[in-house]
């Protein structure tokens, strides 16, 4: 009986934590654009909210479920709720990846060319925001997939989020001190960007190739790193 809940509840767990990876490096890549005495607080309410939205929408799972049902069929494709969220939210994850790529290689090594103006805390917060609610409904959909009981659905949350708390500030301190892992980690959330719009046509990647890319990559960037440093 304790392996029934034990074995879902770490599996919907780990899985969460996974899922959990993009929104972590999306916040941490957002918040180093503010002062150091708000990065925190910016990882913290993004975070937070991450799961207040969570926990909101298993409150209305039956309606989360429906998403999952046809709307309007184009070019033989089946058009769903969940899936024109993951178009957009790809679309979004695409497009805040490639600016910030272009601002970091080309801007940033030309003097005459315009540059950005600040952004706001409640600017980078609703960017946030946006992006945790089509994580928050891949995610809870997923868990529905999993996981017959609701609050084992809950409990992954809360611990999902509690990991999440944990690893951002190391995740951010890194990205920050390593300008080439900075633009990894914007490739990395462009492959995202491509994998939920493949979803949400249907065309499903199997993240276990994202992430495996992105380990070797990450290792290789590594390898180069300690090379470079031993010359």
């Amino acid at each position: 009986m304790l392996t029934e809940i034990i074995v879902p509840l770490v599996s919907l767990i780990v899985l969460e934590v996974i899922l959990g990876i993009d929104n972590i490096i999306f916040i941490s890549i957002l918040s180093d654009k503010l002062p150091e005495n708000q990065r925190k607080k910016l990882r913290l309410w993004g975070i937070g909210l991450a799961m207040v939205m969570r926990l909101a929408l298993l409150g209305l799972l039956t309606w989360i479920l429906k998403l999952d049902q046809t709307l309007f069929t184009l070019f033989d494709i089946d058009f769903t709720g969940k899936g024109i969220i993951l178009l957009l939210g790809g679309l979004f994850l695409i497009y805040k990846s490639t600016k910030e790529i272009y601002h970091k290689s080309e801007l940033k090594n030309n003097p005459d060319a315009p540059q950005k103006g600040k952004r706001s805390f409640k600017q980078l917060l609703l960017e946030i925001i946006l992006l945790d609610l089509v994580f928050s409904v891949d995610s809870i959909i997923t868990a529905v997939g999993m996981v017959n009981e609701l609050w084992i659905m809950y409990t992954a949350v809360i611990v999902t989020v509690l990991i999440m708390l944990a690893a951002s500030g190391p995740i951010n301190s890194f990205i920050s001190k390593h300008p080439s892992f900075k633009i990894l980690a914007l490739c990395f959330l462009m492959m995202i960007g491509v994998s939920l719009i493949a979803e949400g046509m249907h065309f499903e990647i199997p993240k276990g190739y994202i992430y495996f890319s992105m380990a070797f990559a990450f290792l290789v960037d590594i390898i180069q790193m300690k090379t470079i440093k031993s010359k």
